[in-house]
C-alpha cells in the first residue's frame, strides 16, 4: 500500500515546519529537573545541527521541546528525538533510560505554536511544581 500523497513544498513554502515534541524518562523516573539535567539539555542541544528548539520545558520525568528544522523541511524527527536522547544520557552518564519513540505532533499555524507554548509554561503549574508561570528557566 502506498503512502498517501503530500501537498507539494512549493505549496506551503512561507509556512515553517514547526514540532511539539515530548520525551519522557522510561518509568517515568523523575530524573530530568535538575540544574544537571538542564545543562546537559542545552550540551544536546547545542550539538543538534540541523534543528532549532525555539522552546522546550523540563519537567521531572519528561521534556517538552518546540523544534523546527533549519534546512530541510523532510528533516526526519527521529533523528532530532535520538541525538537529544543520547548526548542528554552521554553528558549525565546516567543510569536510567528514556523511553523508546517519543510523541510528536506537527503545529500548523502562529495560532497553535502560541497556543501550545502557553500550554508547556502552565504545565509546571497543573504538576504543582510552581504557583504561577514566570520566568522558568535560563534561555539557551
Amino acid at each position: 500500500m502506498g503512502h498517501p500523497p503530500r501537498i507539494p513544498v512549493w505549496l506551503r513554502w512561507d509556512q515553517s515546519v514547526v514540532y511539539l515534541v515530548t520525551i519522557c524518562a522510561a518509568d517515568r523516573k523523575p530524573v530530568l529537573a535538575n540544574k544537571k539535567a538542564f545543562q546537559a539539555f542545552k550540551v544536546a542541544v547545542s550539538k543538534l545541527k540541523d534543528w532549532r528548539v525555539l522552546g522546550a520545558i523540563l519537567m521531572p520525568d519528561h521534556i517538552h521541546v518546540i523544534v523546527a528544522p533549519t534546512k530541510e523541511r523532510e528533516a526526519k524527527l527521529g533523528n532530532f528525538s535520538a541525538g537529544l536522547k543520547r548526548w542528554m544520557r552521554e553528558e549525565l552518564k546516567a543510569s536510567w533510560k528514556w523511553q523508546p519513540a517519543c510523541f510528536d505532533r506537527l503545529l500548523r499555524s502562529g495560532e497553535s505554536l502560541h497556543d501550545k507554548w502557553l500550554y508547556l509554561q502552565e504545565n509546571p503549574v497543573r504538576a504543582g511544581l510552581v504557583q504561577k508561570v514566570g520566568r522558568l528557566g535560563v534561555s539557551i
